[in-house]
């Protein structure tokens, strides 16, 4: 967790903030090749598509069709894909971790933790101790809760119920819900690519959800045919 919110927060001060979000949506392609190659999962060609798809609507939906990629700070880049990686890896261990518990208790200890890890490599609550305006406090409060605890529960929730590959391209729909309320409340208009991006994203989950579907109901469709 440590791991995960730096990395995320240090690709933002280096890079746009559209390339860091695009580089941290390629977890569901790390999620998917450690099933592959270390869980030994098999992945049907629905879920691969997925992936493939929700990445590539990511791309149109931040709108990296407009930056110089090549350009972008090298150090952004490399952190970009740690915390990728990073997320990928919290995401994969937290479905193993609530084979024993619940979700509430995981991301507990693993926000537990990732404050300790800080503590230990940073002067403790050395925060607390600048002055800040009953706004600023109101911000941290509210980012704290709204914007880490509540999203991290409900992502846990996700992979309970549908599994980290399917969770994490799920979550892909996170670029998309905020341009949407950028354009409702901020004004800001959507490039025809983008919206093109981001129906691209809700039709790899669509695929998902049919292959769910088509899974659940096989066995039933193989015993009325024995019947």
């Amino acid at each position: 967790m440590a791991s995960v919110q730096f990395t995320y927060l240090f690709t933002i001060s280096k890079i746009n903030v559209a390339a860091a979000i695009l580089l941290q949506y390629l977890a569901p392609a790390f999620i998917a090749l450690y099933s592959l190659l270390f869980a030994k999962e098999k992945l049907h060609t629905a879920t691969m598509i997925s992936v493939f798809g929700a990445i590539t609507g990511c791309y149109f939906v931040v709108g990296a069709y407009n930056l110089n990629l090549l350009a972008v700070n090298k150090i952004g880049i490399i952190s970009g894909i740690l915390s990728a990686a990073s997320f990928a890896w919290y995401s994969v261990h937290s479905e193993y971790g609530m084979k024993r518990y619940d979700p509430l208790t995981v991301v507990f200890y693993s926000l537990f933790f990732g404050a300790f890890t800080w503590n230990i490599l940073h002067p403790p609550f050395e925060a607390l101790l600048y002055v800040r305006s009953p706004l600023q406090w109101g911000l941290i409060i509210y980012i704290a809760i709204f914007g880490t605890v509540i999203p991290f529960i409900l992502y846990l929730e996700g992979i309970n119920l549908i599994r980290s590959t399917r969770a994490a391209i799920t979550g892909t729909l996170e670029p998309i819900t905020a341009a949407g309320i950028s354009y409702l409340f901020l004004n800001e208009t959507l490039e025809p690519l983008q919206i093109a991006g981001g129906i691209l994203v809700i039709a790899s989950i669509l695929l998902l959800q049919f292959k769910a579907q088509y899974d659940n109901n096989t066995p039933d469709l193989i015993r009325a045919k024995k019947k």
